[in-house]
């Protein structure tokens, strides 16, 4: 049975929304586990655009709202920077 779905493939962020007294560092632990969890070529920033707008309306003061909301938010003004992708080959 499938857990999660294509924003969400393991059901990170849900279950992140159903924790009683969840803090930020823990959604910020849970962020980072989510975003390890995409499938390789992945849209990172086009698929938390989809959860922000999906999550605000609904819990707007919840720690993983704001954990997400600031993920966007360095997305916009950094991009990707490194890797191995970046890296010159010989």
């Amino acid at each position: 049975m499938k857990k999660g779905t294509a924003e969400d493939p393991k059901g990170l962020i849900v279950e992140a929304y159903r924790i009683e007294g969840i803090t930020e560092p823990e959604c910020r632990t849970i962020f980072l586990d989510w975003a390890l969890s995409l499938p390789d070529g992945a849209d990172s920033r086009a698929v938390l655009a989809l959860l922000v707008a999906r999550y605000t309306p609904l819990a707007p003061d919840h720690p993983m709202t704001q954990v997400m909301r600031d993920g966007l938010q360095a997305m916009s003004r950094t991009g990707r920077r490194g890797g191995w992708r970046s890296r010159p080959r010989d």
